[in-house]
């Protein structure tokens, strides 16, 4: 059995530690700081059975000039940041269109439809149950139009991948959801298999804990001297230099840094996103999508926690509430919201790839060093399952969903 060392203990990094050391594999998870402190402790901690399709960049011009002129709140970008991604951006869009789209969809949904079946066994085994919420999601829409849009779109998916959900109009909304405000929504589309969770970071630490009480090492040390050695690879730990003979790269927005350093490029697409907590009266029964504004809502432990769109902005640039200000100005025309929670912002990257698929698998070319990157919206929801993947290819698994999520990268 091989010597793991697992870089990124978000829930991506930790699904695959959990997986190899289930497998019989030593272990170590190594980050520069606790595990779920970062990306996976900022989403909007929904477990997403309905995201059978990766998000689409929109084709139809009047979206397009919302986007381009700042109208929609679900895409605020900047010009320098957008031109350095765009590369990867017009490749993003060449894979939105219907057919290429649809063909993706085949291999993302075999993924995502084992996600709540890949949590479960870990959501038990941590202890972790009072966290989770079986409530499904919910999308709001403010007018019949956009009701009607939404209610074709829901019968294509279960028609196309069996997915069920329930349309929900006039007075049925009360019942649904008792903290709306009346008369705020004109119907609801609720996914009723998707989980949510009320503190993801919590979550991600419990998986690690669960993790290190199985026999594994989690350590504190700096990816990014990930070295090549005489006989595998070694890291530099907070106590020491770390050696193991295979070593994963599951860093998140992170992972073209380390790549760069070892000769690769990844051309990735970071999508920030911001969080606002909030006090409020009254708990909300599920997380919503608030269709028309480009945000989710939903009471997590600290409050309601507002997660806003994408933006698109170097990594090191100083936080923009535009999104967030919008987002909690139209959340509070749904629900009554209080104060803002005491250091209640966050904001984070999602690490979105052009071939919208997360890449999992062997980096060619180098022995031993192994990707599990690139999961977009969706790492909180496909951490377990693609940790369960990279197991399976590690062990030989070869077949079209592995085709799909196959490393490819160019050289620097």
């Amino acid at each position: 059995m091989a010597e793991f060392i697992i870089l990124g203990a978000g829930m991506v990094g930790v699904g695959a530690a959990l997986a190899l050391q289930a497998r019989g594999h030593a272990v170590t998870l190594l980050d520069r700081a606790a595990p779920g402190s970062e990306t996976s402790h900022g989403n909007a901690g929904v477990i997403q059975t309905e995201a059978v399709e990766p998000y689409a960049i929109p084709r139809d011009l009047a979206t397009l000039a919302a986007y381009a002129s700042g109208r929609s709140n679900d895409v605020l970008w900047h010009f320098g940041a957008t031109l350095r991604m765009a590369p990867a951006l017009a490749r993003y869009f060449h894979n939105s269109a219907p057919a290429r789209h649809r063909a993706i969809g085949q291999s993302y949904a075999r993924l995502v439809g084992r996600a709540t079946a890949d949590h479960a066994p870990l959501i038990a085994a941590s202890g972790s149950e009072a966290l989770i919420r079986r409530t499904g999601l919910g999308e709001l829409y403010r007018d019949a139009r956009g009701f009607e849009a939404a209610a074709r779109h829901a019968a294509r998916m279960a028609a196309d991948y069996g997915l069920p959900s329930q349309l929900i109009s006039g007075a049925g909304l009360a019942a649904a959801e008792p903290a709306l405000r009346p008369g705020a929504v004109h119907g609801m589309v609720h996914w009723t298999e998707s989980w949510s969770c009320a503190d993801p970071g919590a979550l991600t630490r419990a998986y690690a804990d669960l993790f290190a009480a199985r026999g594994g090492r989690v350590l504190r040390g700096e990816a990014l001297s990930l070295r090549q050695g005489a006989t595998g690879w070694q890291v530099d730990g907070t106590e020491g230099v770390i050696e193991g003979s295979d070593v994963v790269i599951a860093l998140g927005p992170w992972s073209p840094d380390l790549l760069a350093r070892l000769g690769y490029r990844l051309p990735m697409i970071w999508k920030r996103g911001y969080h606002g907590q909030y006090e409020t009266r009254m708990s909300v029964q599920r997380p919503y999508l608030d269709a028309a504004n480009g945000y989710v809502m939903s009471s997590m432990a600290r409050g309601l926690r507002i997660t806003t769109g994408a933006e698109l902005t170097g990594r090191q640039a100083p936080q923009n509430l535009r999104q967030l200000t919008r987002a909690r100005r139209a959340a509070g025309e749904l629900i009554e919201i209080g104060a803002p929670v005491a250091d209640g912002v966050w904001h984070g990257h999602r690490p979105c790839l052009p071939g919208m698929v997360p890449m999992v698998g062997a980096v060619p070319g180098a022995r031993g060093l192994w990707l599990n990157t690139g999961h977009g919206h969706q790492g909180f929801t496909l951490g377990p399952t693609t940790g369960h993947l990279l197991a399976e290819i590690v062990e030989g698994r070869a077949d079209a969903l592995t085709e799909a999520s196959a490393v490819r990268l160019g050289r620097r």
